[in-house]
């Protein structure tokens, strides 16, 4: 369960003073609503002075107390370091030194980003007690931003699944159905969001995990481009593949965090020295001119008949909005379990054999299992991500952005996904993508952007999410078409009942 050793009503309390001296009442938001908003709100909110950071904070710390016993999505609950932080970003507010849009803007972070004097964990008891001795690289670009770090959020154990039920902390609870799988490895990031607890989350994606479970909770995920945002500091799961990237409540929320966090790092051989736009901007590019590609094989296939009725809706709403859709064929994708299995074996092997009671047993399972991929099967997968990776450009000659369901099944139910057996690592480089890991897996091989929205919800009230992406470092085109979506449906303005829960 979440540790609350930096967390007390006490603290909560003895901020109340200094919250309610920051602005007048009369034009004051009502406390009671402030977690409720997008980040862009909220700070909007801090710029004019109408709300404090601490107010904030404390809305976030509040909502966190009452709900996150349901969901489960904090390992590490930070209050007081949060609190203290959220006052000096007040301080400065009122010195009239404002850091830009995240300044004294609660966000979490997914529990394999490493933070200074906070313990990482990735979700496992192998780590339960590590505290690093300095911040990711993200992590310090979102401190010098002004944010606020409320703590640390679940995951399924060392990014290994796509459940968030597998973790030494207990499972993730899916808020729109507390039986049901947040999906993952991010998901205690996505449950964050969908429950109200913070205005903004990072996750990690090697295999989908921002959007699988993004589009499981009804939240904005965004995978950036490979190389686009630093992964050092970040516990890794295979270096091929990994990404950081935001976890939203709308699309203009996670182009303000991308921005805050894109950007070459010169200590992290991954990252890319490209020069990193406005993100901002992009949601006012004009999108009639876009060009949508489709690639119906194999990602329109074989989808739950609710989902591919929120898909077809959704794509006739992009036909609307854009100036063509085309059927498009995308270059073969390795099977991402043949670059993942054995770089995640190659970390934990030191692990592996000197404590394997210390993993869940189904991630010791599956890495032993990982293990099995031959050296000659993993050396032509890793050529054929390459091989991937330069055509994947030919397909953006003809199109300008992709779209494709997120998902093709509902999430499971947690007792469902305890009892599944432990997956296969890939049997050959060349075996695709395939099922509901499918569909996400692709664009990490690729190396693109993805964006998943929400576009729907079954009858029993699951979210359904459309994914978007686009050409390497062309966020901005994906961003712009995203946001257009988004603003020309309703389905991200819905938001989850845990009061009747509680």
């Amino acid at each position: 369960m979440p540790s609350n050793s930096s967390f007390s009503r006490r603290a909560l309390l003895a901020t109340g003073i200094g919250a309610v001296a920051w602005a007048a009442d009369s034009g004051r938001e009502n406390p009671q609503d402030l977690a409720a908003l997008t980040l862009k709100k909220a700070s909007e909110l801090v710029r004019r002075k109408t709300v404090s950071p601490v107010d904030l904070t404390q809305a976030c710390l509040k909502r966190i107390e009452q709900y996150n016993p349901l969901v489960n999505a904090f390992i590490t609950i930070s209050g007081e370091s949060a609190l203290a932080t959220a006052r000096s970003r007040e301080s400065e507010a009122q010195r009239g030194n404002w850091r830009g849009p995240l300044h004294g803007i609660p966000i979490a972070l997914k529990d394999n980003i490493d933070t200074a004097g906070v313990r990482t964990t990735g979700a496992s008891e192998l780590f339960k007690d590590r505290v690093p001795i300095e911040d990711a690289e993200v992590v310090r670009r979102l401190k010098s931003a002004g944010a606020v770090i409320l703590g640390k959020l679940n995951m399924h154990e060392f990014a290994y699944g796509a459940t968030s039920a597998v973790t030494y902390f207990g499972p993730v609870h899916n808020p729109w159905a507390l039986d049901r799988i947040s999906g993952g490895s991010s998901g205690g990031s996505a449950a964050a969001i969908a429950a109200d607890l913070c205005f903004g989350t990072l996750g990690t994606d090697t295999g989908g995990s921002i959007r699988i479970p993004s589009s499981d909770c009804g939240a904005v995920g965004l995978m950036p481009s490979y190389g686009r945002v630093s992964n050092r500091g970040v516990i890794p799961m295979a270096w091929t593949l990994d990404h950081v990237g935001p976890i939203c409540k709308t699309v203009e929320d996670a182009a303000l965090m991308l921005g805050v966090i894109a950007g070459y790092d010169e200590l992290d051989p991954t990252t890319a020295d490209i020069p990193v736009p406005d993100y901002s901007r992009a949601l006012k590019i004009q999108v009639s001119k876009l060009r949508v590609g489709l690639p119906r094989a194999p990602f329109f296939e074989n989808l739950d008949s609710e989902f591919a009725k929120a898909v077809d809706a959704s794509i006739d709403v992009l036909r609307k909005l854009s100036a063509s859709l085309t059927d498009v064929q995308l270059p073969p994708a390795v099977a991402a379990p043949v670059i993942w299995g054995p770089e995640t074996y190659a970390y934990h092997a030191k692990w592996l054999t000197e404590s394997p009671e210390k993993y869940q047993a189904a991630t010791r399972a599956q890495m032993i299992r990982s293990n099995e991929v031959k050296p000659d099967v993993y050396a032509e997968a890793r050529r054929r991500v390459e091989l991937a990776r330069r055509q994947i450009w030919k397909v953006f000659g003809t199109v300008d952005v992709l779209a494709t369901p997120t998902l093709k099944l509902p999430p499971a139910t947690i007792a469902a996904s305890l009892n599944a057996p432990v997956p296969n690592p890939a049997p050959n480089a060349t075996n695709p993508g395939a099922g509901n890991g499918g569909n996400p897996w692709a664009f990490d091989v690729y190396g693109i952007p993805a964006i998943t929205v929400p576009c729907g919800f079954t009858k029993s009230g699951l979210p359904v999410g459309l994914q978007i992406s686009a050409a390497p470092f062309a966020e901005k085109t994906m961003l712009a078409l995203a946001h257009a979506y988004e603003q020309a449906t309703e389905w991200h303005t819905r938001r989850p009942n845990l009061r009747d829960a509680a």
